[in-house]
């Protein structure tokens, strides 16, 4: 790769940063598709956010990525936050549109994508059963319910917070009933057996953990099931549902498909079919 006073540059906004797989995947898509463009990760302390921000401007910084721990603060530091972006209340794409800076949310994107790719599994009409309240349950929960989800059961073991998610979105999203679960197995067991998706939303698995609540002989043979976290190799909680007959993928594809849709926002263009994958695998 050759950087050259026209090279375009993007990144990734995260503290830490160095684990991210989004320099592989984005520059193994511009090598693709010959573009003069490079993609490089910034460490941004909290503190520094405001600062990096308005970096983009002054560097002519062409977009970047945000992670752990600025997707929600970015909001206050941008020109334009787009709907899907608002609604969830986070942000992980900025692109600079010539110093004006719009933020987008490509998670629920990835996630809906992955869903199609690696379970051949479409939320409409059906019953989701949703680990967590956390930052990763709120894009699923409205990606989700966008996407027509007939009924969405949140289970975390803070009861209060599961109810404040479920009461900030059951008015915006009349066509989808909610439920508050305990993360309990007495509780979870009750609505397994009509789930028609098990998504975990929580970090657990990220080490290696297991869920001891999961009721898994009620859960349905033809249900299937996603674990946002992505961890090679598979998190328990994949390794288990595909133990016991279950259709299951990882956080690996909704990595890619929110990469290829961050991709589409900044440059107007496909990346490459599984080149992101390819990187990644190598």
């Amino acid at each position: 790769m050759m950087i050259r006073g026209t090279t375009r540059v993007f990144g990734i906004f995260g503290h830490p940063v160095d684990h991210s797989l989004s320099p592989l995947m984005h520059n193994a898509a511009f090598r693709g598709l010959g573009m003069d463009a490079v993609y490089v990760p910034f460490a941004v302390a909290p503190v520094r956010l405001g600062e990096a921000v308005a970096a983009l401007r002054a560097l002519r910084i062409a977009g970047v990525n945000v992670t752990i721990p600025h997707k929600e603060t970015v909001l206050a530091y941008l020109d334009e936050v787009d709907a899907a972006a608002r609604l969830i209340g986070a942000v992980n794409t900025v692109h600079n549109r010539d110093g004006y800076l719009v933020g987008y949310n490509t998670d629920g994107t990835g996630l809906i994508r992955s869903l199609a790719a690696d379970l051949a599994f479409d939320p409409a009409g059906k019953r989701v059963l949703l680990l967590g309240a956390g930052g990763a349950s709120r894009a699923a929960l409205v990606a989700l319910a966008e996407t027509g989800a007939a009924w969405i059961g949140v289970a975390n073991r803070t009861r209060p917070k599961a109810e404040n998610l479920v009461a900030e979105f059951r008015d915006h999203f009349p066509g989808t009933d909610f439920a508050v679960l305990d993360l309990a197995a007495s509780a979870l067991a009750v609505v397994c057996p009509s789930v028609n998706l098990l998504l975990n939303g929580t970090s657990i698995g990220l080490k290696g953990e297991v869920f001891d609540a999961l009721p898994w002989q009620q859960l349905d043979r033809a249900a299937v099931v996603c674990d946002i976290v992505y961890r090679s190799p598979d998190t328990p909680l994949v390794m288990t549902a595909r133990s016991r007959g279950h259709r299951a993928t990882g956080g690996l594809g909704m990595l890619i498909a929110q990469g290829e849709a961050a991709f589409r926002i900044w440059t107007g263009q496909e990346p490459p079919a599984g080149v992101m994958r390819q990187a990644l695998a190598r």
